[in-house]
């Protein structure tokens, strides 16, 4: 059975209308939602996921755990479910902060919303279950190790984390 996401208006309300995930093209003023942790130890560094080589586009690419918000969810439900079925951390009892909210607009029909959350959780590389369809590799990285996959140009979406994380930073 086809995944099933609700499609959202410009304002990022849901409209009512539930579509397939796969292949959705969205028209003008229509959207996706996506949300994507930043899952933080007790140190604050960061868990960076890495892309298989077998994925279409970015292939071996670093990023952050998340993906799209099923149809009934809230973003930091999709966000949460997300992080446990890709990394296998239980993040739901962890302190949670939006950080940031952007709209991509797309004449291709990547319409879509990406919600940044961060959460603040105890653990270590031994408490990581990467589901191997959709992670590779991780790693608990510094700020400076996140800057220098950017650097390499092998970090999805650096940009926009930095303006997430207010990037000045020593973060």
């Amino acid at each position: 059975m086809a995944e099933m996401v609700d499609v959202y208006d410009c304002e990022g309300r849901p409209t009512g209308r539930s579509i397939p995930r796969d292949g959705a093209v969205m028209p003008a003023g229509e959207y996706l939602h996506y949300a994507t942790a930043v899952v933080r130890d007790m140190e604050g560094r960061f868990l960076i996921t890495q892309r298989p080589m077998t994925k279409s586009w970015a292939a071996g690419w670093w990023e952050l755990p998340g993906g799209g918000v099923r149809a009934g969810e809230t973003p930091l439900e999709g966000c949460i479910r997300e992080v446990r079925e890709e990394i296998g951390l239980d993040v739901s009892q962890a302190p949670s902060t939006l950080l940031y909210r952007y709209r991509n607009d797309d004449a291709s029909g990547d319409n879509y919303f990406m919600d940044i959350y961060e959460f603040r959780l105890d653990f270590c590389g031994a408490d990581v279950r990467i589901q191997e369809e959709e992670i590779q590799d991780f790693a608990i990285a510094t700020w400076d190790d996140v800057v220098a996959c950017e650097q390499a140009g092998e970090f999805l979406h650096f940009r926009r984390l930095a303006c997430a994380l207010g990037a000045s930073t020593s973060k």
